[in-house]
């Protein structure tokens, strides 16, 4: 008669190499820990692009009427769309494109391409002067790592530079994806003329405007050949610095002028300046720094740091570069409580196991829990499954589903052992019982993290590694309960008391012996075993059990009754997908009446920088 194949069975006819490959899996999985990615937030795709024009001189009605409204009736007919939002003030016009949050991840870098494409199909009907418009899809970047640079005693223009310097020297560090500067101004030579002066030399701005186009002009001049190569021929002369602009002529009438001798040329940044970074209450630059796909912030925040310092060290006296903001610490903050949920859960574990079921087989359960912690290390590492705030959240909650069905197994086994069955039949006992119900169990646990799984949206893609995590946790689980842990107990569970005849029992607990008696238990399936379910707690248990099963409508009802009231009472539980941040920082917004200068920004920024300094 040919028999179900029995893997628990197989597992202890073959324990050499199934302890071969339990302590290869776990050792894999510890190198596969240390090689695990790690970030705050798992990737995902940000659905929003931003299309930014300039127009200067117009006012926020103009720009409303013939720059916003354009652009947002044409990209309406963008695939994939679900809203459109802008505003418009005096010379700038910003539109903000948001596509569905069902749109699927890989159409988006068409759904962009089709905004683009629709930009460029109206630019011609747009006014004259404009500049742009210019689509953005990378505003959504993370920035882990910020650095400021700050100058004491030093112009701007050797800010400007050390900061360019650095911005080529962290772009060499791996997994580093783009470098960004932040507070750059724009530098301009200003020409300041004395109308006093022009009108008594009888000049005008047009000449001095010709002049200095003609002067700075580029423009080809021919070339000429020799037998091996070509030469280009192209006139001199062009401003290199402002000394050379002071210098050009300029004509009027029969005489010749110095440009410096009839105004003042200076060098200086755009007026009024575009966007503005302080950092310690002194002007400074900020230097962004994001991470590539699939890198280590922790790798990477510890080689930022020892470029910054190499760099330091290299920098001239009066600027120095401070870390602004710094993903790695906390993403090491996220890991280490991680760490330590870890052990206070594995703790929590064993001492429950070690009280209910005793040392040898609390042993068992609690050594199946790194195992199966590494297994899903090693999986999570072939899936590319990094560690940040969902993983870690999924892997704490499997952490105290994973023990389920070791528990069964390992009491199973022990059970049949005590009752005087052999180690290796006690073990396939165990699955041939309860395998089948254990892995239905799972199955239906991981069924419950499937919504998230095929939730076409940004929170379903932002969370899917809660069910990847889940789902692979448990089936892991489950494996280890049917192939390591009958390993472990034929390892390490002890041997069970000599088997007790029936008639110890009546010995003992001659009152438990009459109950056994009534309800057709005291006779074991075979002549060496004994019941160990005859204890008070279990016959208690029986008792209640039984009346459940005998009043089971009622059961079943008062059952449907607690669901529709869990139903009624979810919709006043408070929801808020993502939890609170537990960054110690703090983000202050100050508004100021639409019109405001930037002298008046700056005098508002610079109280409130001395009001929180004094805190």
């Amino acid at each position: 008669m040919n028999q179900r194949f029995n893997l628990s069975d197989w597992t202890l006819h073959h324990r050499t190499l199934v302890g071969y490959f339990l302590f290869a899996i776990a050792l894999m999985g510890i190198v596969a820990y240390g090689k695990l990615n790690q970030a705050e937030d798992p990737p995902f795709t940000f659905k929003a692009m931003v299309i930014r024009t300039m127009w200067p001189g117009a006012t926020a009605r103009q720009v409303e009427q013939q720059l916003t409204e354009k652009i947002e009736k044409k990209l309406q007919e963008t695939p994939y769309i679900d809203r459109v939002s802008s505003y418009s003030r005096p010379g700038e016009s910003v539109v903000i494109f948001f596509a569905k949050d069902s749109t699927p991840a890989s159409a988006v870098p068409d759904v962009y391409y089709q905004v683009r494409k629709k930009i460029n199909d109206i630019r011609h009907t747009l006014p004259a002067g404009i500049q742009g418009p210019f689509p953005n899809d990378e505003f959504g970047d993370v920035f882990g790592n910020i650095f400021a640079l700050t100058a004491e005693g030093l112009d701007y223009p050797q800010l400007k530079d050390a900061a360019e310097h650095i911005r080529d020297e962290l772009l060499h560090i791996p997994n580093v994806g783009k470098v960004e500067i932040y507070g750059a101004q724009e530098e301009r030579i200003y020409i300041d003329l004395s109308n006093a002066k022009l009108a008594t030399l009888g000049i005008d701005q047009a000449t001095l405007v010709q002049a200095l186009n003609q002067q700075n002009a580029v423009a080809g001049a021919g070339f000429f050949e020799t037998q091996s190569e070509r030469i280009q021929i192209r006139p001199g002369g062009a401003f290199d610095s402002v000394q050379a602009v002071a210098d050009t002529l300029v004509r009027a009438g029969n005489r010749s002028f110095r440009l410096g001798d009839i105004a003042t040329v200076k060098r200086g940044t755009i007026d009024p300046p575009g966007t503005t970074v302080r950092y310690g209450g002194k002007p400074a630059l900020a230097i962004g720094v994001t991470m590539a796909k699939g890198g280590d912030i922790i790798v990477l925040g510890k080689a930022l740091r020892a470029k910054v310092a190499s760099l330091q060290r290299d920098l001239p006296v009066g600027l120095e570069i401070g870390e602004a903001i710094s993903q790695p610490d906390a993403v090491r903050r996220s890991v280490d409580a991680f760490v330590h949920s870890l052990a206070e859960a594995v703790l929590i574990v064993l001492l429950v196991t070690f009280v209910s079921l005793g040392v040898r087989t609390g042993m068992v359960v609690a050594i199946s829990i790194p195992l199966v912690l590494a297994a899903t290390f090693l999986a999570m590492d072939f899936y590319n499954v990094g560690l940040h705030k969902v993983s870690l959240g999924a892997l704490v909650l499997a952490l105290g589903l994973l023990v389920d069905d070791a528990i069964i197994a390992v009491e199973m086994m022990w059970v049949k052992m005590e009752q005087g069955w052999e180690r290796t039949r006690a073990a396939s006992f165990a699955f041939t019982s309860t395998a089948g119900p254990m892995l239905s169990g799972t199955l239906v646990t991981v069924a419950g993290f499937i919504p998230i799984a095929i939730a076409k949206s940004s929170t379903g893609e932002y969370a899917f590694a809660f069910f990847q995590i889940n789902a692979i946790a448990l089936l892991i689980s489950w494996l280890a309960a049917v192939v390591a842990i009958p390993w472990l107990g034929y390892k390490l569970l002890p041997d069970p008391r000599a088997p007790r005849t029936p008639g110890l029992i009546e010995r003992r607990l001659p009152r438990l012996a009459k109950t056994l008696a009534k309800i057709g238990m005291n006779g074991p399936a075979h002549a060496e075993d004994h019941d160990v379910y005859g204890t008070a707690f279990y016959m208690r248990f029986r008792r209640l059990v039984s009346w459940c099963v005998g009043h089971r409508w009622l059961v079943i009802g008062v059952t449907v009754g607690l669901f529709a009231l869990s139903i009624v009472g979810m919709g006043k539980v408070q929801k808020q997908f993502f939890p609170n941040s537990t960054r110690l920082e703090l983000t202050v917004e100050l508004r100021l009446p639409e019109g405001a200068s930037r002298n008046a920004i700056d005098a508002e920024t610079r109280r409130l920088e001395t009001w929180l300094d004094q805190d």
